[in-house]
């Protein structure tokens, strides 16, 4: 079984043997008011089950996994409405598109899939506030039926001036923290089971809560399978351990979540970096399964090919 990578002229797609991981499209056809970005659907397990959704009627700015940000100063690079303090949620004129500049790097070496991408964020008025350089790899590991999908992301404040990266909670709603790399599970999903390093049954009340791993377990339709996804926090994150927007209902939904409860101030000219890895899994994985996955992604780094 080997690794490969295919490029259309809109999409990267890393396959392992017959089984297409994951979809990565870069240049996406979506509407200004979802703001345009980048991301992975359809992610799938070895087993070949899809573990992402794309554009759910509730909410059509979620796009399987994406890299997201809800409030980047007064400009939402998430999609739909924005939460005022005193307003709620309004539709504003401000849905920004990270533009794809190119590929640095896209390759197979040693069966880990690397890529490397330059990308613009633009305002809904033109303005070009962020410079990203992101780094992708994915590795397979048949030996435990999972995969692991690394993300690593630069964002240099290009804006001239400083830049407050919040959340809908900075915002003033409570318990509504989301922004970074967010992942939505499909429909059947819902009511699945969350992970944590202390238990194997949790639930929505994990919201906001701390640790450095968070695990979602769920069911698919059409056959008796289950799939687990890990999410793990990288310790040289400013924000580790994460705090994690997490939802069992109305729908599944996982986020490290480090502006969740306190803006973090990007002045001009800085640098922000940030790294996670997602181990998707076949199966339904407890706390102890969880943690010994979470130990190996930590030991490999598919960024710089050891694996």
């Amino acid at each position: 079984m080997v690794m490969s990578l295919g490029n259309s002229s809109s999409a990267l797609t890393v396959q392992w043997d017959d089984v297409e991981l994951f979809r990565y499209t870069y240049l996406p056809s979506d509407p200004q008011l979802e703001s345009p970005r980048p991301y992975f659907h359809p992610v799938r397990t070895l087993a070949r089950d899809v573990v992402s959704l794309y554009r759910p009627h509730d909410h059509v700015w979620h796009k399987g996994i994406a890299w997201s940000l809800p409030n980047l100063g007064p400009e939402n690079f998430w999609g739909g409405v924005t939460f005022r303090r005193g307003d709620g949620y309004v539709q504003l004129p401000n849905n920004g598109a990270m533009r794809h500049d190119g590929f640095d790097l896209a390759m197979v070496k040693d069966d880990v899939a690397q890529v490397e991408e330059a990308l613009t964020w633009v305002t809904e008025y033109g303005e070009t506030v962020i410079a990203e350089r992101r780094r992708i790899a994915a590795a397979a590991w048949p030996d435990q039926a999972a995969w692991l999908l690394a993300f690593e992301t630069t964002m240099r404040n290009v804006s001239g001036r400083s830049i407050s990266i919040g959340s809908p909670t900075t915002e003033g709603r409570d318990n509504a923290g989301y922004g970074g790399l967010f992942w939505r599970g499909p429909r059947s999903f819902t009511g699945g089971r969350v992970v944590t390093p202390d238990r194997s049954d949790g639930g929505d009340e994990v919201m906001g809560s701390r640790g450095a791993w968070i695990a979602f377990a769920g069911r698919h339709d059409e056959h008796d399978r289950s799939s687990t996804l890990l999410f793990r926090d990288s310790p040289g994150n400013f924000s580790y351990p994460s705090q994690w927007f997490v939802r069992s209902t109305p729908f599944a939904c996982v986020c490290p979540a480090p502006f969740f409860a306190a803006e973090y101030p990007l002045g001009a000219g800085a640098s922000l970096t940030l790294r996670y890895d997602i181990v998707i899994c076949d199966g339904a994985l407890d706390s102890a399964a969880c943690a010994g996955l979470a130990n190996r992604a930590a030991a490999q780094d598919p960024l710089s090919g050891a694996i």
